[in-house]
């Protein structure tokens, strides 16, 4: 549960703030973007916090969000200017391999004082993200993440009115600072992952987000935590769901109870407040916790009609035709690491655990030379995931989108399109999408210390 530490003031007067302003990169004489990896600071527990040191994308808490529209080329030139190697990678976005930033698989990773030019279209309306992907366990917590929005061909909100927040989890020290001496604790890696003890929106301890009463605002919501998991409920405060991943909904749906928000998902709200005053935004894993405040004003001229975003159009997968894949997750703690002596003795378990390797995909832990599984472009998969572990994964897919079809052999009643998906502990999992995108592209747990100590693979499209 995300908790007030016992050491912090329950009282954060003074530390509200606006939402996060629309943020436009310069771009160069050619109209490529600049977007700049570079060390700099944030009070992250508001005016009564210190200053933690950062690592952020052109000083900014999150990085500057970038607008495109649908079927725009994307031109970003990235330079690195801090200590060690990074790489960017556009989380959502069908992309060119390429340039989907996985440093030792699509590129080299960019070295301190280089830089990368990411060269792309957005194919797909939606809310998305950037983030590091070199050690990403390490360089995402301290701040290298930002929102990628591509809009509509028709604007549908007033850019007031589409708010972007980045929900994010950080681990504070008693000064109300960034704890970084436990960063790649073998603990959080064999464990949940590395969980926080504060959240923020958009960089802002206890924020407080206008609106405008009578009319309607899209909200887009992105959880950038390293592995924390978001408990929500959109019907507490008003709001319908209308996209999750950046995949809208035929029509917009009322959602009773709690929903969740792994890290790396992204879930997009409607909301028409019918009365000026104050609505509190709550996680509600645990006691119900209010980390921001929607501030609701007078509405100003006519509202316009809601209006759905249109469905992308994707591959269905033929699933008459699928080649059905297994994926079984195993290992970490709680006796997890006994599902890996299959075919291991226990001296080599013993060296796993001194290597940093915790958990197993399909019996094998972390990147290998060869393949989970080789594709023809076009064919359909069928991935059926098995989580043997005691902790939950969110489990994302480079480079396609995907259906979820089953939980525990029940079919869903939406089988909505996702980038990542959750799962939690002795749960199936049945995905299927068209693996339409040729190149090297991984699939891997989201809670990113997971990822780093073993539960990553890929597959390849011809």
């Amino acid at each position: 549960m995300v908790n007030r530490r016992s050491f912090l003031k329950t009282s954060l007067a003074g530390c509200a703030a606006t939402l996060l302003p629309k943020f436009s990169l310069a771009k160069t004489t050619d109209g490529v973007l600049e977007l700049t990896a570079q060390k700099g600071q944030a009070r992250l527990y508001g005016e009564d916090g210190g200053l933690s040191d950062l690592w952020l994308y052109n000083g900014k808490l999150p990085g500057p969000e970038i607008r495109v529209k649908r079927g725009e080329r994307v031109r970003v030139r990235f330079r690195n200017q801090l200590d060690e190697p990074t790489s960017v990678h556009w989380h959502g976005i069908r992309i060119d391999n390429a340039m989907d930033g996985v440093a030792g698989l699509t590129q080299a990773p960019v070295e301190p004082g280089e830089s990368f030019d990411y060269d792309f279209i957005a194919p797909d309306a939606g809310t998305y993200w950037y983030h590091a992907h070199t050690m990403s366990w390490n360089q995402v917590p301290r701040g290298l993440a930002g929102p990628l929005i591509v809009e509509e061909d028709e604007q549908l909100f007033d850019l007031e009115r589409d708010i972007t927040l980045m929900l994010s989890d950080w681990r504070l020290d008693e000064d109300g600072t960034l704890e970084t001496a436990s960063f790649g604790a073998m603990h959080d890696f064999s464990h949940a992952g590395r969980l926080g003890n504060w959240l923020t929106i958009n960089g802002v301890s206890m924020p407080e987000i206008p609106l405008q009463q009578g009319r309607w605002h899209r909200i887009r919501l992105i959880n950038s935590s390293a592995s924390r998991v978001l408990d929500l409920a959109p019907s507490r405060f008003g709001a319908k769901v209308i996209a999750l991943d950046g995949q809208p909904f035929e029509t917009p749906r009322d959602m009773d109870g709690t929903l969740q928000l792994a890290p790396a998902q992204r879930m997009d709200l409607v909301m028409r407040p019918g009365e000026t005053g104050d609505i509190p935004f709550e996680t509600m894993t645990g006691k119900p916790f209010t980390f921001a405040t929607f501030k609701v004003g007078d509405g100003k001229g006519d509202d316009l009609p809601l209006k759905q975003p249109a469905i992308n159009r994707l591959p269905e997968p033929d699933l008459e035709a699928a080649w059905e894949i297994p994926l079984l997750m195993a290992g970490g703690a709680m006796g997890g690491m006994r599902s890996m002596m299959d075919g291991r003795t226990r001296e080599e378990l013993n060296q796993m655990m001194q290597d940093g390797l915790f958990w197993v995909l399909n019996g094998k832990a972390g990147m290998g030379d060869e393949p989970m599984f080789k594709a023809s472009r076009g064919d359909t998969i069928l991935i059926e995931s098995r989580n043997d572990t005691a902790f939950a994964h969110a489990m994302h897919l480079h480079g396609h989108h995907f259906r979820v079809l089953e939980r525990n052999g029940k079919n869903l009643e939406h089988p909505d399109w996702r980038d990542t998906f959750t799962t939690v502990p002795e749960e199936t999992v049945k995905i299927a999408f068209v693996a339409d995108n040729p190149g090297k592209w991984l699939l891997h747990c989201h809670m990113l210390g997971h990822a780093a100590s073993g539960m990553t693979t890929w597959f390849e499209v011809a």
